[in-house]
């Protein structure tokens, strides 16, 4: 199995691509699984490229501009993200679903055809060992820390803390992040309305 940082990337591309094709086809009652898994892996990868291999794209490939695009496009992908999972239950979910896939499609072409080969062409072989391990080892905390179990394949019960508050402790959040109308918000208005905040 191969360990440098190019094909554990990829390797991360095709496996959110089957986690698409899954969710597409998921009735209601597995969406939320697969949605959580895909907001851990997606952040785990995110955050594994911005710490380990944008920092030598921008140095070893003179890509510094490139990478900043790569961190932005994942910011984009994280909120587009959230509006799928605040649209789980609603007719709208099919739409906010395609522009998640859409978004992340793009980034990931863009990644493929002009972020890795820079890195391949600027960093020796050994130098991707090494950087496929740095990157490995931030995804798997990162997936750790988000309580993301990947031999059950599933974040535990609890680690939604707005799905396990009342609708009180919801309006009170809602207060201090001052949104609008939260009063006529029943609780899921108020969980979708404070998820679009973060």
């Amino acid at each position: 199995m191969a360990t440098d940082a190019v094909s554990l990337i990829k390797n991360d591309h095709r496996r959110m691509e089957k986690l698409f094709a899954e969710l597409k086809a998921a009735g209601d009652g597995d969406r939320r699984a697969l949605v959580e898994e895909i907001h851990a892996r997606l952040s785990a990868h995110s955050r594994a490229e911005e710490t380990e291999v944008y920092p030598v794209l921008a140095k070893a490939a003179g890509e510094e501009d490139e990478a900043e695009h790569g961190t932005h496009e994942h910011r984009e992908a994280e909120h587009k993200l959230r509006k799928v999972r605040n649209l789980i239950g609603s007719p709208h979910f099919g739409q906010a679903l395609d522009e998640f896939v859409a978004a992340v499609a793009h980034h990931v072409q863009e990644e493929e055809s002009e972020l890795l080969p820079a890195i391949e062409k600027g960093v020796g072989k050994k130098d991707l060992e090494r950087l496929g391990a740095a990157f490995e080892l931030i995804r798997l905390e990162e997936l750790n820390a988000s309580g993301y179990d990947q031999a059950a394949g599933s974040i535990p019960p609890g680690t939604d803390d707005l799905a396990e508050s009342t609708r009180d402790e919801l309006y009170r959040k809602a207060q201090k992040a001052d949104i609008p109308g939260r009063s006529h918000m029943n609780k899921n208005e108020l969980i979708e309305a404070l998820r679009e905040q973060d």
